[in-house]
């Protein structure tokens, strides 16, 4: 009996002091972590499209590889935009010739007006030796209303000649060819059709991995329609779901030690807490659940918390869209904020894979407006 009570008592004292050693390192350590496995790797799923319609006759690259920002993943047939392109230089040819034309016109009515100078002149005159003849009788009154009648009709040309001039030189006055209506519009049309063939050729939009190919050669494709996608891994982060009694301290910028399932514990990331979501996912689902029931049930939500990675990390390990983490908030330091409290300064994302450079079509616009002036 004496021993098995030594040994109750012994058994007693340790469970005792496990649970001391426990509390202790609640009060001092535990306490100031947050943890969840219910946390996944995300990312962005950049999808390539086409900006035309057309027939894919080439594809550059398949799932799995790495593709890089700017390269050429899809060809279309250039054949329709070309012909396009080519009908639109034609037009600005002629545009320029028309325009040229109005220039010439001023020559033409500069002539025009001089004529009817002249003839209004010897009108003029006509009238004055009529009406001497007539004071003397010699003329009779018919032959002097006609000769009035033929300065007022040459009058009335003098006129008609000078606002024809006028109106063509309010169009050519201090405006060059390139610069008439038409000519602009024509070279709009010239650089349309061009950039309408440079984009006959669908580049990458980022950087990363392939992935979801769904195009084929051959395929006719409309404007806007998904053909690939292109993941940038180094540009993952973490959604971690954690219980709405979790995110009491929880706060932006604390610090966050994640593993993955892919690596096991050996590999520790480091991150940070980039944000709190504006709502627990059942309040984003398709169809969001109905609370207002008779036999209503409490269920402890979940609140999606963005946790920025290292980018070093990342690259000696890289993860997946997807993979199961398992993420560790430490929330010692509550100075930071629960919300963003003010709009980004700068962009989130941008691309330059479509910035294509106007020098092409500008050059093309140059040599047809410099042919046919």
């Amino acid at each position: 009996m004496a021993s098995r009570r030594r040994a109750l008592t012994l058994l007693i004292l340790l469970f005792a002091g496990a649970g001391v050693a426990w509390a202790a390192w609640w009060q001092v350590v535990g306490r100031h972590y947050e943890s969840t496995d219910n946390a996944y790797v995300a990312g962005n799923l950049v999808e390539v499209t086409s900006q035309v319609a057309g027939t894919v006759i080439a594809i550059g690259a398949d799932d799995t590889e790495r593709v890089e920002a700017g390269q050429v993943l899809v060809r279309l047939d250039p054949a329709d935009a070309r012909m396009a392109l080519e009908q639109a230089e034609a037009e600005l040819a002629r545009a320029v010739r028309d325009a040229r034309t109005l220039y010439a016109t001023n020559l033409s009515l500069e002539a025009n007006v001089r004529v009817r100078q002249a003839e209004l002149q010897r009108a003029e005159e006509f009238v004055a030796r009529r009406t001497a003849l007539a004071g003397q009788g010699v003329v009779s009154r018919e032959d002097y209303d006609n000769a009035r009648s033929g300065a007022a009709a040459a009058r009335a040309a003098l006129a008609s000649a000078r606002e024809q001039l006028a109106t063509n030189q309010v169009r050519t006055e201090r405006v060059r060819v390139e610069d008439q209506p038409g000519v602009l519009g024509a070279a709009a049309r010239v650089r349309e059709a061009w950039l309408a063939l440079r984009r006959t050729e669908v580049p990458a939009p980022v950087s990363g991995m392939l992935a979801r190919r769904s195009v084929q050669v051959g395929q006719r494709v409309a404007p806007g329609a998904p053909l690939m996608v292109v993941v940038p891994l180094e540009q993952v982060w973490v959604d971690a779901n954690f219980k709405e009694v979790q995110l009491r301290d929880m706060r932006i910028g604390q610090p966050v030690r994640l593993s993955a399932d892919l690596y096991g514990g050996e590999v520790q990331f480091r991150g940070k807490v980039a944000g709190l979501a504006a709502g627990t996912g059942g309040a984003f689902a398709l169809l969001p659940p109905q609370n207002a029931t008779g036999n209503w049930i409490k269920v402890v939500q979940r609140l999606p918390v963005r946790i920025a990675l290292d980018a070093e990390e990342l690259r000696r390990h890289p993860l997946r869209i997807g993979l199961s983490m398992r993420a560790e908030v430490e929330i010692r330091d509550k100075s930071g904020r629960q919300l963003a409290s003010a709009p980004r300064s700068g962009t989130a994302y941008a691309t330059e894979a479509f910035a294509a450079s106007p020098a092409e079509a500008e050059a093309r616009v140059r040599a047809i407006i410099a042919a046919h002036r």
